[in-house]
């Protein structure tokens, strides 16, 4: 029998105006990319169109979760903001790297190196290979 978990969690913190920093746990796949778009989106509406997504905690990401990340830059963009992602896993880094979106997405060892870069308005994407985890709240669950 196959354990299977709709629940993904994020955790925002606004470091300055106009940037969030959501620290993502759990599994990012098709049942709950979408609910990490929303969340996301929903950061990004609220007037933080900057946002470093923490992927730390997330201990799994499919297709469908990178699919999200890239339509969260284009939210981003359309917002006149940015993403940044931060502490991401092995497995999504290599997903990144092979599909060519680690060139779209800045990459950071941390969130705080992320904060600062967008601080000081960087956008350079850094080489990092290292473990990182991410979660957020449950799928068709309202924030």
């Amino acid at each position: 029998m196959t354990d299977v978990t709709d629940a993904l969690h994020l955790t925002v913190q606004h470091p300055r105006p106009g940037l969030a920093v959501a620290a993502v746990v759990g599994e990012v796949d098709m049942h709950t990319a979408l609910t990490l778009h929303s969340e996301a989106l929903e950061i990004i509406q609220r007037g933080h169109p900057r946002l470093v997504l923490d992927l730390a905690q997330v201990g799994f990401c499919d297709s469908a979760g990178l699919s999200a990340l890239i339509r969260i830059w284009h939210e981003a963009q359309a917002a006149g903001g940015s993403l940044s992602v931060a502490a991401v896993p092995d497995r999504l880094m290599r997903m990144l790297c092979m599909t060519g979106v680690d060139s779209l997405l800045p990459v950071h060892a941390t969130a705080a190196e992320a904060v600062a870069a967008m601080s000081v308005g960087q956008s350079t994407c850094a080489d990092v290979h290292g473990s990182v985890t991410s979660s957020s709240t449950g799928a068709g669950t309202a924030s």
